[in-house]
């Protein structure tokens, strides 16, 4: 793999990548979807396909912190309903990877996010949405979640960027503040862990790789209580334009960078 060791990294490369760790905590426990950017910083400094590597463990790391806070608001239906189709879009997405370079996953990505991003918002405006997720998870129906579920998996896989595929589908589901994060909590600690064996069969987990997250995954810590502290000060409809604001600006990081 030609990720770089902790022992090739600049101090200020360390500190870029200290503060990619710290907003990972934030995202899983405040605003999902923010840790595009930590994907951003990741892919700066480290090399573009290695750095998903890297960057796989410190999401896990983020996941059992957002599970271990919202584990009593989890929404399993939805979570059973989703995780056939993503587990097709996580095995189209390892296929994709054998072949892709960087710049066609970078684009791609970033579309889809722009899109699921736009698709969101013309609804929201289109109606205001009140049910309980029960009720508007099943008006929803099955195509939807499906086609939400392998994105999700897809992007998952290549870069490390379903949170955002994700945070759309929940927001056009209805799912309010709590409910939202339980329910994606469980759903990326399940997916994540999943993609592991994936991700060591590409070559994008090894050692140097697990040995430069040995020395981030501390920063994650302060990142989750910072995101919990402030998540209870967020009302539902500022929460909602940051999870937006934040998938808009990863998919634009993408496309353009």
């Amino acid at each position: 793999m030609d990720t770089m060791t902790l022992w090739h990294i600049s101090g200020w490369e360390f500190a870029a990548l200290a503060f990619a760790a710290l907003l990972v905590g934030f995202s899983k426990t405040a605003v999902s979807g923010a840790n595009t950017v930590s994907l951003a910083i990741f892919a700066a400094v480290l090399p573009a396909r290695a750095s998903t590597g890297v960057l796989l463990p410190i999401l896990i790391a983020g996941d059992v912190l957002a599970v271990l806070t919202y584990r009593r608001h989890a929404h399993w239906p939805t979570l059973w309903r989703l995780f056939p189709a993503v587990a097709a879009g996580v095995v189209f997405g390892t296929l994709f990877l054998v072949w892709a370079d960087d710049g066609i996953v970078r684009t791609s990505i970033g579309a889809i996010l722009l899109l699921m991003a736009g698709v969101t918002v013309w609804r929201r405006r289109r109606t205001e949405k009140e049910e309980e997720p029960d009720s508007v998870v099943t008006r929803t129906g099955r195509i939807k979640a499906r086609s939400y579920g392998v994105l999700g998996g897809f992007t998952t896989m290549v870069a490390n960027a379903g949170g955002p595929v994700m945070s759309m589908y929940l927001l056009s589901a209805g799912f309010r503040k709590l409910g939202f994060l339980g329910t994606s909590a469980f759903f990326f600690l399940i997916v994540n862990v999943s993609k592991v064996p994936f991700s060591v069969g590409l070559g994008l987990i090894d050692g140097p790789s697990l040995l430069l997250d040995a020395a981030l995954v501390v920063f994650v810590v302060p990142g989750a209580l910072l995101g919990k502290w402030a998540v209870s000060r967020i009302n539902q409809r500022l929460f909602e334009q940051l999870v937006i604001g934040a998938t808009v600006v990863g998919g634009l990081q993408l496309l353009l960078r």
